[in-house]
């Protein structure tokens, strides 16, 4: 874990390349030479800081027309909190960041809403068969099973252990094992009369490892289901990669509603 972390604490190291982050977290998707504006570096410059941060596992990109534009990944920097973060402060320092975030409030750019990426000791057919497996969703994927026969058209649905369903969905395109496709709903609550979001898992080996680039986009705006899965999917891509990689379950404590 020590030596897979080393190249995150590298570029973070540098101000710049924070500033860099900084600028990501306050506007998500940005092109270059956008987000350079006003700093105290160059193209060039910029350039060989993103390229830093994208071998770290930091930012990851997507064209966008003829832009390319550059997002901030934050499951790396959610492996170093699970490390030395215990099971007794995450509760405190969970209230504490949701507040901060609420109090401070952030903007998105047009696009792709979310989009992470996680390298996993694994080969790609193990890592589709966690993702489209009942029994491995229900280790990570808090504690629902998934349901699909994964073909084209074909409905998707995750229910929890009582029978009530939390997630549904169409199989939009199958590329076993390198890519899935599918629409994204909550059926119940506010996020009900939402459009069906996209989620995409996309699977490249790369060595003995397999990246893994998961986006979730489509959405009309900064929807109730947007806000919803906001804080969502750095859990499951770390429990994913943790079960993997260990054979074990992520056990992580969620602080506990805050009553007004």
């Amino acid at each position: 874990m020590t030596e897979e972390l080393d190249p995150v604490f590298r570029a973070l190291a540098d101000p710049s390349r924070r500033l860099l982050l900084d600028r990501l977290f306050e506007e998500d998707g940005q092109p270059l030479g956008r987000l350079i504006v006003g700093l105290p570096m160059s193209r060039f410059g910029g350039m060989k800081h993103l390229r830093v941060l994208a071998e770290a596992g930091l930012v990851t990109t997507r064209r966008v027309g003829r832009e390319k534009r550059h997002y901030l990944n934050p499951v790396p920097i959610r492996l170093i909190h699970d490390r030395w973060v215990s099971k007794y402060a995450e509760p405190w320092v969970g209230a504490l960041s949701v507040l901060k975030a609420g109090l401070e409030g952030t903007t998105m750019a047009n696009g792709p809403k979310h989009v992470y990426e996680v390298y996993i000791r694994t080969t790609p057919e193990r890592l589709w068969q966690a993702i489209t497996d009942p029994a491995m969703t229900q280790r990570y994927y808090y504690g629902t099973t998934v349901e699909s026969d994964w073909r084209p058209g074909a409905p998707m649905t995750y229910r929890e252990a009582d029978g009530h369903t939390t997630i549904v969905g169409e199989v939009l395109e199958v590329d076993r094992p390198r890519r899935l496709v599918t629409t994204f709903s909550f059926p119940a609550g506010e996020t009900a009369s939402d459009r069906p979001s996209r989620v995409t898992w996309e699977i490249s080996q790369m060595g003995d490892a397999c990246l893994l680039v998961l986006t979730h986009d489509d959405f009309d705006g900064e929807t109730a289901t947007y806000r919803s899965v906001e804080h969502g999917w750095v859990p499951i891509l770390s429990g994913l990669k943790t079960l993997l990689e260990t054979g074990e379950p992520l056990l992580i404590a969620f602080p506990e509603p805050v009553n007004a």
